[in-house]
């Protein structure tokens, strides 16, 4: 049987809201991905094209820096990851996270927040980032997802 993380990045909290309700139904340890700066309301206008999140998803290299890394990471064979969808990808601190770690043949599984896109393109930006794993297009996880159900879909990883 092999060791499950929850990890997360939520600016608003509506991320974290649902990675908890997965990491609670599932059993999986917890972890958020927090950046070294936090976002304020201002960074997260999206209507800005000055804000920070948006000249960040302007610049897909762009890797803001995150304030602590997992020390246990290589415990882990499955990470669960999850994240609000900006501009129909990943945010890059994401990437930031990704690129912290070796994570060869790990299975990476993709979760979401979204206002109303999907997943659009978000497994291939993302690729590589973390060479050598496997990364799945997982689920939205929008409004209360029911825990039973998480428990099953986690199963299957």
């Amino acid at each position: 049987m092999s060791k499950k993380l929850t990890a997360y990045f939520s600016a608003s909290g509506v991320t974290a809201k649902a990675a908890k309700a997965l990491a609670e139904a599932a059993g999986t340890d917890l972890f958020e991905i927090k950046p070294a700066v936090p976002y304020t309301a201002a960074d997260l206008n999206w209507q800005d094209k000055n804000s920070r999140s948006s000249v960040e998803m302007k610049d897909l290299s762009s890797r803001p820096e995150i304030a602590e890394k997992l020390g246990n990471m290589d415990e882990y064979d499955v990470i669960f990851l999850g994240f609000p969808i900006w501009w129909y990808i990943a945010p890059t601190i994401i990437n930031t996270f990704l690129e912290s770690y070796d994570l060869s043949g790990k299975k990476i599984v993709l979760f979401a927040t979204s206002g109303g896109s999907g997943f659009g393109k978000t497994a291939e930006k993302l690729s590589d980032s973390c060479r050598g794993a496997e990364i799945i297009t997982g689920r939205l996880l929008n409004g209360k997802p029911d825990s039973n159900e998480l428990a099953k879909w986690v199963e299957q990883f």
